[in-house]
């Protein structure tokens, strides 16, 4: 199995985001709970190309598509 390519934190800066390990947690805390029957990319604080970059990370199974499962996790969490 190969290594991951991508890290959590550079999946924050390639949607635009801060992504210090502090700025990371105030938006999964600001943003969460994210309602079950919510997809990660559905969800109402993104931008259309954020929206469409996850949407297209998942479908495509890119290698952002691990990362973006944790993202989902951890919004649908609480």
């Amino acid at each position: 199995m190969q290594p991951p390519v991508h890290r959590f934190h550079d999946l924050f800066a390639q949607l635009g985001l801060a992504n210090d390990p502090a700025s990371i947690e105030r938006f999964i805390a600001s943003h969460a709970p994210l309602a079950a029957d919510i997809k990660l990319h559905a969800a109402p604080f993104w931008t259309p190309a954020q929206a469409d970059f996850l949407r297209e990370a998942c479908m495509q199974d890119a290698d952002w598509a691990e990362l973006a499962d944790q993202l989902s996790v951890a919004l649908h969490r609480a």
